[in-house]
């Protein structure tokens, strides 16, 4: 729950030139297939922009989401390569209502040949699942309700 206090730190780091949160990257092997995932996950994944390899989630006018490839990373680090498939050091968390909506995009997604990583049940308090996408990302669905 936010308290005034809070509310005037936020003001006080929108104005300071503190940094704030913007949107996570994600860099994918194939895009298209990462478009379906994502969209089959229920979340509404813009088509590909016609004149780069990039995709968007947004929440509002906010961009929460951008799906791109190696090239897009390899503009800002030219050395960047894709790690090799061995875990995962990211979790990217989407919240549904319910503990059946959990139940359903668990099902929805490994009946479509994704990898669960852990099934449906009460992991650290919440009920949740992980289930990995295309690239091995660890995608977390978590069932917390909207306030």
């Amino acid at each position: 729950m936010t308290n005034e206090s809070d509310l005037d730190s936020l003001e006080h780091s929108a104005t300071s030139g503190r940094p704030r949160f913007g949107m996570v990257v994600l860099y994918v092997g194939d895009l298209q297939r990462s478009i379906e995932f994502y969209r089959l996950l229920g979340i509404d994944v813009s088509d590909a922009h016609p004149e780069r390899p990039v995709a968007f989630y947004k929440e509002g006018d906010e961009t929460r989401l951008i799906l791109t490839t190696a090239p897009i990373a390899q503009r800002f680090d030219p050395e960047w390569v894709r790690p090799a498939p061995s875990g995962y050091q990211q979790v990217v968390e989407f919240f549904v209502d319910t503990d059946a909506a959990v139940d359903a995009t668990w099902e929805r997604l490994t009946a479509a040949g994704h990898t669960g990583i852990t099934a449906p049940a009460n992991l650290l308090g919440p009920y949740a699942t992980v289930v990995k996408d295309p690239d091995g990302n660890a995608v977390l669905i978590t069932n917390e309700p909207q306030q």
